[in-house]
């Protein structure tokens, strides 16, 4: 490397991390209040407002929470060719804002548009915000897991502050104010970015920035045609809502090419560089049955709060969404601060899990959660409501779960793919988190409420409680394979843990 290089001031390990983490920590934040502000009052808005009978609501879910995931593989795949980071962040988040204040017109036309501009927003955005904090640090940098954590924690901030505030807004007070307050934020995050950019240096530069800047069309620049082709997508995918069957041919034949892809990349490879894209594959894959789980939180577990969780504390009724929406976040802000000490302490002493055993205890921990949803319902089937308290704590254990896999998932990914695909491999990842929302949604809507017995919580409660218990024993089951597996994967991983 040119030493004359600009390079960004590492702090040292005994001292913390480099500054830079904490500014993309706060953009992150306030991208993810929008972000899941929104999605928070999704399904809500469907079957409440728009009268979407359940099945349909939980498909055109599932196809945006699906599209969504989706679009950072296309959008890594153009940073990592021709953007660069810091450029498809940028492009990312006005894209986004423009989907956020559409959504807030009181219209027939926006819902769908205001969605279709956050789904192509979100595919720029997305991996490469992440992707830059894995800049930061060198592969077996001690700190990285730590920064994904302490990072993970800013996306749960966020993500907690907009599920309470636009939950509440929008059930209770006007659902287009809620949308619109969403908007607010994602503009904060943006003005973040672009003010803190240049203290990245030289990270997420464009690859060519003068083959970038040459025309392509017309005497249009490459850049230029990246983001027009961008915006052509936005009524495709409007189009798409409208006709939300196809999206099992979609899904599963993205998923399709997508390994592929990925194992003729790896078998072009040396040995130790095609073993670590396997063993990157096979994580990727089980995190697809988590999310498909985990996401029940924006779909059915939303209906379920409104219709079979007593929300009264001391005689006051809380707001369903609101709660719904507050407890994930709020979870992980609670616990993250104690998982990034936890991994480099149990890394001082030589005992800390390896990634595919935290992944195995990931969903170990997960199905606790969701059997304890599954108790409350059984223990309360006379009222048809559970404690708040059984559904607090259900959550707890759902949450360490997804410590214990998502903020190390998006560390693995940075350490196991080569630099030259690795925003590329970042979209791939959250493409499997598409795979597990589509999945998502499927489950939920065996969980439908039929019309006639939504207004009687005793009558509504077997709807989800037997499924509930299907998912908890499923998780247990996935979690004990990948700790049986955690050898063979570890081996293929090399010098990486």
């Amino acid at each position: 490397m040119d030493l004359t290089e600009p390079q960004i001031p590492e702090a040292p390990a005994a001292t913390g991390h480099p500054r830079q983490l904490y500014m993309l920590f706060f953009t992150e934040m306030w991208e993810r209040f929008s972000f899941y502000g929104m999605k928070a009052l999704l399904l809500a808005y469907m079957v409440s407002e728009l009268k979407f009978d359940e099945p349909k609501g939980y498909a055109i879910l599932g196809s945006y929470a699906a599209l969504v995931y989706t679009m950072p593989m296309f959008g890594g795949m153009m940073s990592d060719r021709f953007l660069g980071a810091r450029k498809a962040v940028l492009f990312g988040g006005v894209l986004m804002t423009i989907g956020h204040l559409v959504l807030a017109l009181p219209q027939d036309w926006s819902f769908f548009y205001g969605m279709a501009f956050i789904i192509c927003g979100n595919g720029f955005f997305k991996p490469n915000i992440s992707s830059l904090v894995g800049t930061l640090y060198a592969d077996n940098d001690p700190r990285k897991d730590s920064a994904f954590s302490i990072f993970y924690m800013g996306i749960n901030i966020g993500a907690a502050m907009g599920g309470l505030l636009c939950g509440y807004v929008g059930q209770q007070i006007d659902w287009h104010y809620g949308f619109g307050l969403a908007g607010l934020f994602m503009i904060l995050g943006l003005v973040v970015f672009a003010l803190g950019r240049k203290s990245l240096q030289h990270r997420g530069l464009p690859p060519n920035p003068v083959d970038l800047r040459k025309p392509l069309v017309a005497g249009i620049s490459k850049e230029v045609v990246i983001y027009a082709a961008t915006l052509v997508v936005i009524p495709l995918i409007v189009a798409l809502f409208h006709r939300y069957e196809l999206m099992d041919y979609i899904m599963f034949g993205l998923g399709g090419i997508s390994v592929v892809y990925i194992l003729t990349f790896a078998f072009r490879m040396e040995a130790e560089v095609r073993n670590k894209l396997f063993a990157a594959l096979i994580l990727t894959i089980s995190s697809t049955l988590f999310w498909a789980f985990y996401e029940q939180n924006a779909g059915a577990l939303n209906l379920f709060a409104m219709r079979n969780v007593d929300m009264h504390v001391a005689g006051i009724a809380l707001p369903a969404l609101a709660v719904n929406n507050f407890l994930p976040p709020a979870w992980v802000i609670a616990l993250s601060f104690l998982f990034s000490r936890l991994w480099p302490f149990l890394n001082s002493r030589g005992i800390e899990p390896n990634t595919p055993s935290k992944f195995g205890l990931s969903f170990v921990l997960m199905g606790i959660g969701f059997y304890v949803f599954y108790l409350g319902c059984a223990a309360s089937q006379a009222s048809g409501l559970i404690p708040l308290y059984t559904f607090v704590a259900g959550y707890f254990f759902i949450i360490c779960g997804e410590l214990c896999l998502s903020p190390i998932g998006l560390s693995m990914i940075t350490k196991l793919s080569p630099a030259k695909i690795v925003a590329l491999m970042m979209g791939i990842w959250f493409f499997a988190s598409a795979v597990g929302e589509y999945l998502a949604s499927k489950i939920g809507a065996l969980m439908s409420v039929p019309a006639h017995v939504v207004d009687n919580p005793v009558l509504s409660l077997p709807f989800y409680a037997n499924i509930l218990n299907q998912i908890g024993l499923w998780s247990w089951a996935i979690g004990v394979a990948l700790l049986c597996l955690g050898f063979f994967i570890r081996k293929l991983m090399g010098e990486v843990r």
